[in-house]
């Protein structure tokens, strides 16, 4: 079953993670996605590439660019820059995460390659927006969670120093976003025939993303209040001990309240102005946190779940990186895949999260190896034999 982008052509200049966990989405999506990548294939090929058998096959690249064709060009050569345009010319989309400085040397600016295609979607990401004092800079995921207020969020809750997130979470969050504008771009086109550029930085992302609850106070002016959500930054919000384990737990509504308070016999709790009143509760977030804390540790996390189950009271236990192959859920929606990677042997593969009814979201093909795919897809291009072998001859074009 075609997916829902299919038809829809992608040259895809991105690397590292941000760009390819955008283009992937486009991928499973139905897309053609052309990885286009230099000599050296994409840095992130090596991150952890020592655990396989082909150190340019590393875990994170293959699982960020599944669904896609690579094409190994060395841009510093005038006729791979040639072959480039040549591709552009029938592409519905252009994205890259270059700063745009550079791409511009190459010719490939936005003013340059609508004069091949006006109808182009041209997309990319950079670390700050290019008007800025910073839109210069290069950026790295931690850079970014330093600058957007990422790293200084733990130190609100807990004092103390600054830290990163244990995850690129500035890349990802920011893929989604380009993601999500690509789409727009694209549905205008449909409508419209206009091509236009689009710039999605990460730092005006990720600031957009925390201050979406953080900027709480600071919300009216003068401002009443101070900044940062009371309830997500309070230090006693943690998952809550058992007598085994841990256990996520939230009740929210009034009933949920009362019902908890009755499962575990204080009567007294139900009754306090502190926390009987929706209106006064969250005033005392801490003093309700500590309740928790204290209550859970007398059962077992199994036997909490199920009474809050019974209740309709929302948790969930915590799940180790390590345990989530086994979880029931997942097990069941079919989110883990075994396979046979042609190089690789077996790998362990997830599912996109993308469930569409008509047009299914799939996987079809493995993370490629650099540049497997360069003379079918100049070949389907419409460039002759001869002018393949002159590429690779010249070391334009490079192959496996």
């Amino acid at each position: 079953m075609p997916g829902a982008l299919a038809g829809v052509r992608v040259i895809d200049l991105t690397a590292v993670l941000l760009g390819p966990f955008a283009t992937q989405h486009l991928a499973d999506m139905g897309a053609d996605v052309i990885k286009v990548e230099p000599p050296e294939g994409d840095l992130l090929r090596l991150s952890g590439g020592s655990l396989g058998r082909d150190p340019r096959m590393g875990p994170i690249y293959m699982a960020a660019n599944r669904n896609k064709r690579s094409l190994c060009l060395d841009l510093k050569k005038p006729a791979a820059v040639a072959a480039l345009k040549e591709l552009i010319k029938g592409a519905d989309l252009f994205v890259h995460n270059s700063r745009p400085q550079a791409i511009e040397r190459l010719g490939l600016g936005y003013e340059e390659l609508k004069k091949i295609n006006p109808g182009i979607v041209y997309a990319y990401s950079l670390g700050y927006a290019r008007k800025g004092p910073y839109g210069h800079k290069p950026a790295f995921d931690d850079l970014v969670q330093g600058v957007s207020g990422a790293a200084s969020l733990q130190s609100r809750v807990d004092g103390l120093p600054p830290r990163f997130m244990p995850s690129l979470i500035a890349d990802k969050t920011t893929g989604l976003h380009l993601c999500i504008a690509v789409l727009g771009a694209l549905y205008h086109r449909q409508r419209t025939g206009e091509g236009q550029m689009i710039e999605v930085p990460m730092l005006e992302t990720l600031a957009s993303f925390w201050l979406t609850e953080h900027l709480f106070g600071a919300t009216w002016r003068p401002q009443r209040g101070s900044m940062g959500y009371d309830r997500i930054i309070n230090k006693f919000r943690h998952p809550f001990p058992t007598l085994d384990g841990y256990v996520c737990a939230l009740p929210y509504t009034d009933a949920h309240w009362q019902t908890f308070f009755e499962i575990v016999e204080r009567p007294d709790l139900a009754r306090d102005p502190r926390f009987a009143d929706r209106t006064q509760r969250p005033k005392h977030f801490s003093e309700l946190y500590q309740v928790l804390d204290q209550l859970l540790k007398n059962r077992t996390t199994q036997e909490w779940l199920d009474a809050f189950d019974k209740a309709d009271i929302p948790a969930m236990p915590v799940r180790t990186l390590e345990e989530l192959r086994d979880d029931p859920h997942l097990k069941a929606t079919g989110f883990f895949t075994d396979r046979e990677h042609p190089t690789e042997g077996p790998i362990t593969t997830v599912a996109s999260p993308l469930d569409f009814e008509k047009t299914k979201t799939e996987f079809r093909r493995h993370a490629p190896r650099v540049g497997e795919d360069g003379v079918e897809v100049l070949r389907e291009a419409g460039f002759a034999d001869a002018t393949i072998e002159d590429l690779k001859a010249e070391q334009a074009l490079l192959v496996p």
